[in-house]
C-alpha cells in the first residue's frame, strides 16, 4: 500500500538517492554532478506552505516525491507553477507517479493556482503518459537546450489549466 504525506528533513537520504539516480541515468534532470546531502538540504529548505512537498511512501520506506516550485520569479506568475515527480526505479511502473501526480494537483488546485507547468525531456514517454492522462496539454519544444550523455536534449512544456476555485 501507498502513504502519501509531506516530506520531512529526515526523508533526505531516499530523497536524495531518488534525485541522484535521475542525475546518473536519465536526461529527467540536466543536472551532470550528483548532489550532496548538505546541498539537498538547501533544496529541502525552499518547501512547504504554497510549494509543497509530497512522498510515497511503501513499507516505510520513501519511494517517490513529487513537488511544485515557483515557475519565475516575477510578481505576475504567482499563480503558476512548476510540477515535479521522481520515483525510486525499483517502483516504476506501480502507479506511485500516477498517485503523487494525484495529491501533488489536489494541492494546486487548493492552493489556487491556475496553472501547473511541466518540463519533459523529449523521449521520457512514460512521464508524457502520465502528464496525457492528468490532461496536460503540450505547448511547445524548446530544441537542444541541455547537453548530457554526450547528446543535445530537447524539452517538451506541458501546461494544465486547473478549473477556478468556487471558494
Amino acid at each position: 500500500m501507498v502513504h502519501i504525506r509531506e516530506a520531512v528533513i529526515e526523508d533526505l537520504p531516499n530523497l536524495l538517492m531518488i534525485y541522484n539516480h535521475a542525475v546518473r541515468t536519465s536526461a529527467a534532470t540536466f543536472d551532470l554532478e550528483e548532489w550532496t546531502l548538505e546541498e539537498r538540504r538547501e533544496w529541502f529548505s525552499h518547501y512547504g506552505g504554497p510549494y509543497p512537498l509530497i512522498v510515497a511512501v511503501v513499507d516505510g520506506v520513501v519511494v517517490g516525491y513529487s513537488s511544485l516550485s515557483p515557475f519565475r520569479q516575477k510578481a505576475a506568475y504567482a499563480k503558476t507553477v512548476e510540477i515535479s515527480v521522481y520515483i525510486d526505479p525499483k517502483f516504476w511502473g506501480r502507479g506511485i507517479g500516477k498517485i503523487l501526480m494525484e495529491e501533488i494537483l489536489k494541492r494546486a488546485k487548493e492552493l489556487q493556482y491556475h496553472i501547473v507547468i511541466s518540463g519533459i525531456t523529449a523521449g521520457n514517454d512514460a512521464s508524457i503518459k502520465l502528464h496525457e492522462k492528468f490532461g496536460f496539454s503540450y505547448i511547445g519544444t524548446f530544441h537542444e537546450v541541455g547537453w548530457k550523455f554526450n547528446k543535445w536534449q530537447d524539452v517538451m512544456f506541458y501546461e494544465l489549466i486547473l478549473p477556478e476555485s468556487s471558494s
